[in-house]
């Protein structure tokens, strides 16, 4: 078995056992990758690049990940699959009403960007395009799920619009990709130390948005 061969081998067997100790050197490495991806771009970006700010040479780097692309992918999904969740129990919670699930899931969503920065803005900004015209399973399962989550949010404000919190004339696909618009063009002006914090700009889109959405307009069809 060569050299590369037995690395593989024992990273797979480390990502098995789920060790504390590799698991957060793991965490260490996929935080400074983004640093790097943010700073140079993913494509310019190079492993050894990631490597050299941990302190790793290339055969201790290869035990830790086998690839820049591993990082990014395992990072962006973390984030997808744990805001999924968060969606998914609550448009379950019958006790909260529509406009404050919408309210809340932006928040939630503010606060995630904000806390995985900056893989979002690095999906967003250069993968994103890729990813969705991609046929790799990962890249399938990412638009599966990116799918369901905007599945969920026009959910959202069906329920809203059914309850009379919210205008029903214009098309629910349009406003949700008004919604997901906001967060996403955040990328061009957002980061960390912003002179806003992720909380007050949730809640100044959702002023926006659903003042915009209120059925108190004149022109709302009754």
């Amino acid at each position: 078995m060569d050299k590369a061969s037995n690395i593989a081998r024992r990273r797979t067997l480390a990502l098995a056992d789920g060790g504390a100790e590799y698991s957060a050197k793991r965490t260490e490495i996929i935080a400074i990758a983004a640093r790097i991806f943010k700073d140079k771009g993913f494509k310019a970006a190079r492993l050894a690049d990631i490597a050299s700010a941990a302190g790793l040479d290339r055969a201790t780097m290869y035990y830790y990940v086998g690839s820049k692309e591993e990082l990014f992918r395992e990072a962006v999904e973390t984030v997808l699959d744990t805001n999924l969740a968060y969606a998914e129990a609550l448009v379950a919670d019958i006790t909260v009403r529509p406009v404050d699930k919408i309210s809340r899931f932006a928040e939630r969503l503010m606060q995630s960007y904000s806390a995985n920065y900056p893989y979002p803005y690095v999906y967003i900004q250069e993968q994103m395009h890729q990813v969705a015209t991609g046929t790799t399973p990962w890249a399938q399962d990412i638009v599966q799920k990116m799918r369901s989550l905007e599945a969920i949010v026009m959910q959202m404000l069906r329920n809203g619009v059914s309850s009379g919190e919210l205008r029903s004339d214009l098309p629910v696909r349009l406003v949700a990709n008004a919604f997901f618009g906001m967060f996403n063009w955040t990328h061009r002006w957002y980061e960390p130390g912003y002179s806003l914090d992720a909380d007050t700009i949730a809640r100044g889109f959702m002023s926006i948005f659903l003042d915009g959405m209120a059925t108190a307009l004149p022109n709302v069809v009754k």
